[in-house]
């Protein structure tokens, strides 16, 4: 019998969600926890916050996330950013927090910490992102959300971008997805059906600097949460089926204020992928588990053991736009990204291998 059935009535919730209640707010508390994966829980405020710094540090059991031991199992929130409730509404909000040991010092699982100050050291450089979140539904019972029981689909072709019933699946749940995104202030940016069937992407950004894991991870926690209701389980898996199936990636497109400088923009592009290349392995050790199951050089990747650049080329490490390289200045595309990478050391490492290193 499958674990994963929705229980969401909304029959018999939306009275209670109706109901006044008054001046006080729920702050929905979210984090990541030891395994990649995110937590919650709520607290009630007695008013709503005019900012982050209005907001309560709080704590939770680390032993039960994979964080702490369990003779010292407090592990300590402190909020970094607020987004706008699309369940509960209202004045209602949802608050991203970095998790702290009780030593005051960042949790192992926190990456936001580090980034941070990497960001905060390349300002002047003005670093903009845009991540491209891959992602794959697999329903109750453990299948690829529409995918026939005892069989597979036709093979690859016809779903991306596609339009039409047995080509597109779970729009409805896409679209919930799209919207909840809108509503809390998020900056998504798009989305698209992606080459394997029951596949999607959203496009996250531009953003820039730590304002890119921020916004990421929220968006991953909208998914999640939405699919709590549809019975529905979003995976971030780089290769979640075996054969000739694309896997799912997190392409991050990348740019600074010298790459989209008319006239010397492609110099800085040409000079960031030389230092990208020197560093190859460094990036493919923080960019994702088992991405070494994707990136086979084959369903538009480029080999894990090797680096290349290339404008238009999807089996490229990075890709340059065609529009970027007729203008002369714009963004870079790294394409070695899993769809599991953390945002946060993505991020982090772009900036330090192109900005901050000799």
């Amino acid at each position: 019998m499958s674990d994963l059935i929705a229980t969401k009535r909304v029959d018999l919730l939306a009275p209670y969600l109706a109901l006044d209640q008054g001046p006080k707010v729920q702050a929905e508390y979210i984090w990541i926890d030891g395994e990649g994966g995110m937590r919650c829980k709520t607290m009630t405020l007695d008013k709503a916050p005019g900012s982050v710094a209005d907001l309560k540090e709080w704590n939770f059991d680390g032993s039960s996330t994979g964080q702490a031991p369990g003779d010292n199992s407090d592990v300590f929130l402190r909020p970094v950013a607020i987004f706008k409730d699309p369940f509960r509404g209202g004045a209602n909000i949802l608050v991203l927090c970095e998790c702290y040991d009780n030593d005051g010092t960042p949790n192992h699982s926190n990456y936001r910490a580090s980034c941070k100050k990497v960001m905060d050291s390349a300002k002047s450089h003005e670093p903009w992102f845009g991540l491209e979140q891959e992602y794959t539904l697999f329903d109750a019972d453990g299948q690829v959300f529409g995918w026939p029981k005892n069989g597979f689909p036709g093979p690859q072709g016809p779903y991306y971008c596609g339009v039409g019933a047995g080509r597109v699946f779970a729009r409805d749940f896409i679209e919930a997805h799209y919207r909840a995104c809108l509503y809390a202030g998020i900056k998504i940016s798009g989305i698209n059906a992606e080459v394997m069937p029951a596949q999607w992407e959203f496009q996250v950004g531009p953003c820039e600097g730590i304002e890119m894991g921020d916004h990421l991870w929220m968006a991953r926690f909208l998914l999640l949460r939405i699919g709590e209701e549809w019975g529905i389980k979003p995976s971030l898996h780089p290769k979640p089926l075996k054969g000739d199936w694309n896997g799912a990636g997190c392409h991050s497109n990348y740019s600074t204020k010298e790459m989209r400088t008319p006239g010397k923009g492609m110099a800085a592009i040409e000079d960031a992928i030389k230092k990208l290349e020197k560093k190859h392995l460094e990036h493919i050790a923080v960019y994702g588990e088992d991405n070494d199951l994707r990136l086979t050089g084959k369903h538009e990747t480029a080999s894990m053991s090797s680096f290349s650049a290339g404008i238009a080329n999807r089996g490229a490490s990075i890709r340059i736009p065609r529009h970027v390289g007729a203008q002369g200045y714009g963004y870079l595309e790294d394409r070695r990204p899993a769809s599991n990478v953390d945002p946060y050391r993505v991020t982090s490492i772009l900036v330090e291998t192109t900005l901050l290193s000799n």
